[in-house]
């Protein structure tokens, strides 16, 4: 009896909560230092942001929150410390590589280039780029940017759907570099810009930061596709698993819903594409 006793024990100390010494990768950095650390980005309503109150906010802020409570909770780690580290679009992709943060959770495309350098979570949110426009522009779509402004971040996915939705249209225009949304948005008021270029739900959001929103309007069409993930080091198959299976659960139990609903209420709402996204990634454990 006695044997079969410590077998048992055995067993069950296995089954339990996973120790420091059993995991690797950013779990194991996770354990020991009882802190998982989130990037998150200064203007990208209503993904990454910064609140009124100076802290971190949005859809994906939230994502993250759910995601970190979940790993505290399969790490045995009630007490989990959350540090959150504001990054730009500049810097978002080194901040994962070289370990400054564990978890980026802004609203990034997740692009077979970029899995080049970082990894990505299963899907967050599916989008499009499109423009933010001037009434007096007259702008209604890519075809009739020719000889406009138009305002963009560098670097980005946008950047180069326009640039390739210009070439194929023959159309020629003028991009003008700006830093973030809010410099977008910043150009638009002061004239420099005739359209700011960008996906469409983070337009709808900043555009109403504008100093004259009447007098801006949002165009139909989009020029792109945009899959949402979050961005993770690449080669850490169990801190992804960890994020994947949080993500899932909320999606499979309708938690992801009242997200949703704070998020983009009022804005036009995502529709059925999102919802079909939930269905799809919502993995069975």
């Amino acid at each position: 009896m006695m044997r079969w006793g410590m077998v048992l024990l055995t067993l069950v100390t296995l089954a339990g909560p996973a120790q420091a010494a059993d995991l690797d990768g950013t779990l194991k950095k996770i354990k020991t230092t009882n802190t998982i650390t989130l990037g998150y980005r200064e203007a990208s309503r209503p993904f990454s942001f910064v609140g009124d109150d100076g802290k971190p906010a949005g859809y994906s802020v939230d994502l993250c929150t759910a995601v970190a409570a979940a790993i505290g909770k399969e790490l045995a780690l009630p007490n989990l410390q959350v540090k959150w580290i504001k990054g730009s679009v500049a810097d978002r992709i080194d901040a994962v590589v070289n370990g400054a943060v564990d978890l980026e959770c802004g609203s990034t495309t997740a692009s077979l280039s970029r899995q080049e350098r970082v990894d990505f979570s299963l899907l967050t949110f599916i989008d499009g780029g499109s423009l933010l426009v001037t009434d007096a522009s007259l702008i209604r779509g890519v075809a009739s940017l020719g000889g406009k402004r138009v305002a963009i971040i560098p670097g980005t996915t946008t950047e180069k759907s326009l640039t390739e939705a210009l070439r194929k249209q023959a159309v020629s225009t003028t991009l003008v570099p700006v830093k973030d949304h809010d410099a977008g948005v910043a150009a638009l008021d002061a004239g420099t810009a005739d359209a700011y270029a960008s996906d469409r739900i983070i337009l709808t959001g900043i555009g109403r930061t504008s100093k004259n929103p009447e007098k801006l309007s949002l165009i139909d069409e989009y020029f792109s596709y945009e899959p949402y993930g979050l961005m993770l080091r690449r080669n850490d198959a169990a801190f992804r698993l960890s994020v994947n299976r949080a993500l899932a659960r909320l999606y499979r139990s309708g938690e992801v819903v009242p997200i949703v609903t704070k998020w983009f209420e009022g804005m036009g709402g995502p529709g059925r594409l999102l919802a079909a996204m939930y269905i799809i990634n919502g993995w069975p454990e």
